[in-house]
């Protein structure tokens, strides 16, 4: 974490707050995200275990704090289906049902662009 007197914490602070593009890819960016956002917008409810299926690769840990970051940011919603043993869902929020239009422009400008 940075310290919040650093010249790039007040930077990214002030982009934040005054550029859209940049917070919207403060909130999506990263490796994981967009990804667990897809598998969120295909399905309307996902089991924490059906998200780590469909990301190979992804840590434990790593997909923890993407999915902590996601609900922080209010993208996503954490659903407890059972205590024990504890089982856990995810669904989108109106806020992260919202990036839709959004993803399916990246997916649609990556098909066209990608270099074949």
């Amino acid at each position: 974490m940075r310290k919040e007197s650093s010249t790039n914490f007040l930077n990214e602070k002030d982009l934040t707050e005054h550029c859209g593009m940049f917070f919207t890819l403060k909130v999506i960016g990263g490796r994981w995200k967009v990804s667990i956002l897809a598998a969120l917008l295909d399905e309307e409810e996902l089991r924490y275990a059906e998200i780590k299926n469909r990301l190979p690769g992804i840590t434990e840990r790593m997909l923890i704090k993407q999915l902590k970051e996601l609900q922080d940011d209010e993208i996503i919603t954490r659903i407890e289906l059972s205590k024990k043993p504890l089982k856990v869902a995810y669904r989108l929020t109106n806020l992260g049902e919202s990036l839709r239009s959004v993803m399916e422009h990246m997916l649609q400008w990556g098909k066209e662009n990608k270099p074949r």
